[in-house]
């Protein structure tokens, strides 16, 4: 599986993007599509991100990744406080939506739920029942076959390498029917790129629009929903 399998392991759609971040010519693919029509955006303090026009993702020259040190060093600054209110109320804008399209006792996987896995305990408040994965702090894989009946996916996304492998794994793990939500900060202004807070963060290497998720959805045969800014609610046949 993409999603790696021993303790510690980042998912493969991480540690190896660098791989499928070109085609077998050499040429630089989109990490979100595979498009390889993309073209140089912009240069920001020696960095260089690269524009996708099908899918309308952006993203960091794949050489210009943070270490794997050093992206375990800035996650390790985290504070997500599990009982923090307003971690909480950040978390609802993917919780309110997903939550409203589940049935009573469904099976979840928090993806990516970091150290401080609120949104699961608030899923487990809902009378859901959620595992826990993370590269970093939650390593253990699921159980062989193991299927859920819905995947959430908060602040995640942008610091993945390959989101197409990634998106393909995860839909693996979900029943028929099941729901992919996914929630990161939509890049909607070129203009405003370079002093953008979120692209200041160096480990976030994909930029994604709203656009870019439907895209997502049109190349997987998904459905899409964008309850409001921010979130994507796929829901896989």
């Amino acid at each position: 599986m993409v999603l790696g399998k021993s303790r510690g392991q980042r998912p493969a759609a991480a540690r190896d993007a660098g791989n499928v971040s070109r085609d077998c010519g050499g040429e630089l693919v989109c990490p979100v599509c595979r498009s390889d029509r993309v073209h140089p955006f912009l240069t920001v303090s020696a960095l260089d991100y690269w524009a996708c026009p099908v899918c309308e993702a952006r993203f960091l020259d794949p050489s210009q990744r943070l270490s794997l040190k050093d992206e375990r060093a800035h996650y390790a600054h985290h504070q997500n406080d599990v009982d923090d209110p307003g971690y909480r109320a950040f978390l609802s804008k993917l919780f309110d939506p997903l939550n409203a399209k589940l049935t009573a006792g469904s099976y979840g996987l928090d993806f990516g739920c970091g150290p401080g896995p609120a949104l699961a305990d608030m899923f487990g408040k809902a009378g859901h029942t959620v595992d826990l994965y993370d590269p970093m702090f939650a390593p253990d894989m699921p159980a062989e076959g193991c299927k859920y009946d819905f995947i959430s996916c908060s602040e995640v996304i942008e610091h993945v390498y390959d989101p197409y492998s990634l998106f393909a794994e995860l839909a693996d793990l979900l029943k028929p029917g099941g729901l992919l939500g996914v929630m990161t900060c939509f890049q909607t202004d070129d203009a405003r790129f370079a002093n953008w807070h979120y692209r200041m963060d160096p480990t976030h290497v994909i930029f994604f629009r709203e656009r870019t998720m439907r895209e997502v959805a049109l190349r997987f045969g998904w459905t899409c929903d964008i309850p409001r800014k921010d979130v994507a609610v796929f829901e896989v046949p």
